[in-house]
């Protein structure tokens, strides 16, 4: 078998069995749709959807130096973080450039649980094991030792509390804890990536099988449908949530991207980038760096990834995603752009396609927020 075919999960064949459209995914082939892309769209918002993501790489830091270890490696204060909670942050390069946005999940005193980009997964098993040098600590490639499903939208609580005894309710967002659902050991997560709640379940891949059928039987009644990386996109999109390759990247710090928030100057010892890091910040403070924002079209032409944003004749920017909107039934995108043309509301804003000025709405994102 040659390096270049690409991993299968350990649904693959179910997958197939359901008549999924398969793709090409950072090395993995993975389920891009399995019917309509907008009605499983429109399931997670107004129902449940069912998604592999086991493409995801998952890297095990554990010892009494993890967190010393992790402080060190990332950008975030993840000493800080409570024994079965997550955190949202960042692996940057010496120069402050993003080489990925991370999950960490503490799942014990000294264990932590470090959930990488499918794109980027190798890059920060590697980064973290170069770090960890010096460090009382062991930074182990865990990414076969895991599947990961997701159920999310509105009815997913009431499908996952019908097929485990774990406290769901009192699993905050961002946390973690150790479960067994359907009968498969799992650790049951609450972050989502849809703008909807919703639970991530990391299991055995022999397990996989198993529990994806469990959820599917436990979600009919509610409406619970198989749900592809195409409408997981378009669900990200909506929920103004960064994707790595399009909104984020090496040649952007955290402060270009807008998160500059995820950064932690305050905690203890030096990090990777830091120097870097404190003039970026200088730098955005003194002078910002073009904004991301949302972009709402007038017309019906969808705009994608690196077309150019226009604004009086001048490039002021440019697209990093965009798709049309099953939620708002129009097109919509991310686009970074010059600071001065960022606010919402700010008339004469459009995008070349092809040529052609389509005029666009600037809005603060997210496109989509939901009910509490």
């Amino acid at each position: 078998m040659s390096s270049n075919a690409p991993r299968h999960t350990a649904l693959d064949a179910l997958h197939r069995s359901l008549g999924a459209t398969m793709t090409d995914f950072a090395g993995w082939d993975m389920p891009l749709r399995y019917g309509s892309e907008r009605d499983e769209h429109l399931a997670v918002r107004t129902k449940a959807g069912l998604f592999d993501l086991s493409h995801m790489g998952e890297i095990t830091v554990t010892g009494p130096g993890a967190a010393a270890l992790l402080n060190y490696a990332l950008v975030g204060n993840i000493a800080s973080v409570g024994v079965g909670r997550a955190r949202y942050t960042m692996i940057c390069r010496a120069d402050g450039g993003i080489l990925d946005d991370l999950i960490v999940y503490r799942l014990q005193e000294q264990t932590y649980l470090v959930v990488a980009n499918a794109s980027n997964a190798q890059v920060v098993l590697d980064a973290l094991t170069e770090r960890a040098g010096g460090f009382d600590a062991v930074v182990r490639d865990d990414r076969d030792a895991y599947a990961l499903i997701a159920v999310q939208g509105p009815e997913s609580p009431g499908i996952l509390k019908s097929l485990t005894d774990a406290d769901l309710d009192g699993l905050k967002y961002y946390a973690g804890l150790p479960g067994t659902v359907a009968g498969v050991p799992a650790l049951i997560a609450r972050t989502g990536y849809t703008g909807e709640d919703g639970f991530e379940l990391f299991v055995d891949p022999a397990d996989a099988e198993k529990l994806w059928q469990a959820l599917t039987e436990a979600g009919a009644p509610a409406g619970l449908v198989p749900c592809g990386l195409s409408c997981r996109d378009t669900l990200r999109l909506e929920a103004g949530m960064p994707l790595y390759g399009h909104e984020l990247s090496t040649s952007l710090t955290p402060f270009d991207a807008g998160l500059g928030r995820v950064v932690k100057f305050e905690k203890e010892g030096d990090f990777v980038g830091r120097e870097a890091l404190t003039e970026a910040a200088a730098l955005a403070e003194k002078n910002p760096p073009r904004v991301l924002v949302g972009l709402i079209a007038e017309g019906r032409r969808v705009p994608r990834a690196g077309y150019t944003v226009v604004g009086g004749g001048e490039v002021i920017g440019e697209v990093t995603s965009g798709a049309p909107s099953p939620t708002l039934g129009r097109p919509i995108a991310m686009a970074y752009v010059d600071a001065a043309h960022a606010a919402p509301g700010t008339a004469g804003v459009g995008v070349d396609i092809r040529g052609s000025h389509e005029p666009y709405e600037v809005v603060a994102l997210p496109f989509y927020r939901r009910q509490k």
